[in-house]
């Protein structure tokens, strides 16, 4: 059962439980980029059939194989994930930046460019559950920044393939290649490049710990977008809230794994009891109810704090990932909430909308980092590039403040490199 605690008896920076890799994790995970390193598709061959019980020839997943997907699944899926792209797309491409060039000095021109990388790489979790949410997630911003090619990975079944769902969500937006590998090894092959899989220049999306622990370990040799913990979710209600609504969304956290959090935090005492009696009532609706169960009992809490401005205060200081506003005037508070990745406000407006078919990107920041860190968007798939244009007249009017500056800092070449030029002017 859910606990209730007084704010005043609660650390809350210890909430959530933060993503940690063990010795364990790290040493097998780091045997496996080496292993795939060395030895490509042999490797993954090895893993593939070790952990996913496959036996795959060929990784990368047929037209034949996607166009059966497609077919497989319900005409009103595909309505949906039709309807879910055409809104995510629309929220992300308010999300691209241009270039841009300043000339307002005569002989001196500075601008920037804006460009996309290559390759992108997108993880796709298999397992205990398949995301086609995630495909959309995470293909469209890269999409959007003009990626000239988006491949994916992702776990197959043991009869060798891939959820067809998956694969629809793949078509439908637009995903270049995919490939059939999951795990660190997956991982690693974007990371390193493989006789089949290419070596991308970003790597993102969600896994498990040994996901998560090889995005780490392969950071510098591609990038990545961020190494995420467990899923969690942070209520904030007041006494009027529909206990009914805030026990839903906190299971609606609670089910995708036992390590999930889920935590409300009130300032009624009234409100908590009933969200946790409501959470005993509604858990054996749950077709994972022994993962919802297993997350309420280990993770999840209820806070009553004295005041409304109390709790927004623990918001904030816990930094969520997933953040729901069931207050009326929600956007009275919004200003003051300066850590999370995702805010959902008002009554009517569960986080599963996020999750799904809102527009707004699901792959969050987690386990505090929403302080220092942003959802995945557009700007996770391009890189800057500045230039700087002078000519002898415009260098003349910098050189010896460089000369000057850069002999403060003991560089003679520095220094003499803005000078040598002007050499012919001093000559005259």
């Amino acid at each position: 059962m859910i606990r209730i605690m007084k704010y005043d008896e609660t650390d809350v920076s210890d909430i959530f439980i933060r993503g940690t890799s063990t010795d364990s994790v790290r040493e097998t995970v780091k045997q496996i980029i080496e292993n795939v390193k060395q030895n490509g598709d042999k490797a993954l061959r090895e893993y593939t059939l070790k952990f996913d019980k496959a036996d795959i020839e060929n990784f990368e997943v047929s037209p034949e194989e996607i166009d059966e997907a497609f077919a497989a699944v319900p005409d009103k899926f595909i309505k949906v994930l039709k309807r879910a792209r055409d809104n995510i797309t629309d929220f992300h491409k308010r999300q691209v930046r241009n270039s841009f060039i300043i000339s307002e000095n005569k002989g001196i021109v500075l601008g920037q460019k804006v460009i996309p990388v290559d390759r992108a790489g997108l993880y796709v979790p298999g397992g205990t559950a398949a995301y086609p949410s995630t495909v959309l997630m995470d293909s469209i911003p890269a999409k959007t920044a003009g990626v000239k090619e988006v491949v994916m990975v992702t776990p197959p079944g043991a009869d060798g393939k891939v959820n067809p769902c998956i694969l629809a969500a793949a078509k439908v937006a637009g995903v270049d290649k995919i490939f059939k590998v999951g795990g660190a090894q997956a991982i690693a092959a974007l990371a390193y490049g493989t006789e089949t899989i290419p070596k991308a220049d970003k790597i993102v999306g969600p896994g498990n710990a040994f996901v998560a622990e090889a995005k780490k370990q392969v950071y510098g040799e591609v990038s990545i977008d961020m190494i995420a913990g467990p899923s969690e979710i942070l209520i904030v209600a007041d006494g009027k809230s529909n206990p009914e609504y805030v026990a839903c969304d906190l299971l609606s956290q609670a089910e995708h794994d036992k390590m999930a959090s889920a935590v409300l935090v009130t300032d009624s005492y009234e409100l908590a009891e009933k969200v946790r009696d409501e959470i005993e009532k509604q858990l054996p609706l749950l077709e994972r109810e022994e993962i919802a169960r297993a997350s309420i009992d280990n993770n999840g809490k209820i806070i009553v704090a004295d005041s409304l401005e109390a709790v927004i205060d623990i918001a904030n200081r816990i930094a969520p990932e997933h953040l729901e506003l069931c207050v009326d005037e929600p956007f009275d508070y919004l200003d003051s909430i300066r850590h999370a990745g995702s805010v959902f406000m008002g009554r009517y407006c569960p986080e599963a909308l996020g999750d799904y078919m809102a527009g707004p990107n699901h792959t969050l920041p987690t386990s505090g980092t929403a302080r220092f860190s942003s959802p995945l968007s557009v700007d996770d798939f391009v890189k800057k590039t500045q230039y700087s244009y002078f000519t002898k007249e415009a260098l003349s009017d910098l050189a010896y403040d460089v000369e000057y500056f850069a002999k403060q800092e003991g560089l003679t070449a520095h220094s003499r490199s803005a000078v040598i030029r002007l050499k012919d002017d001093k000559n005259e």
